[in-house]
């Protein structure tokens, strides 16, 4: 039996790659408009001076201060050591939590009477995590509001200190 071999010639197949470049023009906008873009939030802060100021020791520091407490929540102290208002720890979901939103009503009255003043130190124990103090900067910081039927962000106290501090 003999077998007989016959070479066929062979053509080369042409890669279309139409149907793919087309499939990436559609899916590559489609994936960048659905995509949920992260936004950072810096917060830029300094910490108290160490060295006693200029003023004269007859002056009374202006300094607004927002303490964070584990147990009484928050206190409004201007000027230093003067106590505006206590802020106390509410019940959400049988947790104690800080009432951010009730400490920028406070503020934005403070705001209302000392419109020229910018900066604020806020006080912390050494046992407040740090989301409650990034929480604390966003409510000293701004508050939103309507204004002519668009939500704005209106400017309170932007220039924060930080300190730690023991009950006052």
């Amino acid at each position: 039996m003999a077998f007989n071999f016959r070479e066929y010639s062979r053509e080369d197949a042409e890669l279309d790659v139409t149907a793919f470049m087309n499939l990436m023009i559609v899916l590559v906008p489609v994936m960048l408009l659905s995509l949920t873009f992260t936004q950072i939030t810096v917060h830029e802060i300094s910490l108290p001076s160490l060295t006693p100021s200029s003023e004269s020791a007859q002056e009374k520091p202006s300094q607004l201060e927002v303490m964070l407490t584990a147990e009484e929540g928050i206190k409004v102290f201007y000027p230093g050591n003067v106590l505006i208002q206590t802020i106390p720890m509410k019940m959400v979901e049988e947790q104690k939590t800080y009432d951010f939103a009730y400490l920028s009503l406070v503020l934005q009255k403070v705001k209302q009477q000392l419109a020229d003043k910018r900066d604020v130190l806020i006080l912390s124990e050494p046992g407040v995590d740090y989301q409650t103090l990034v929480s604390t900067m966003d409510a000293v910081k701004s508050h939103k509001t309507v204004v002519a039927a668009s939500l704005v962000e209106i400017e309170l106290f932007p220039e924060i200190s930080l300190a730690e501090t023991s009950i006052k």
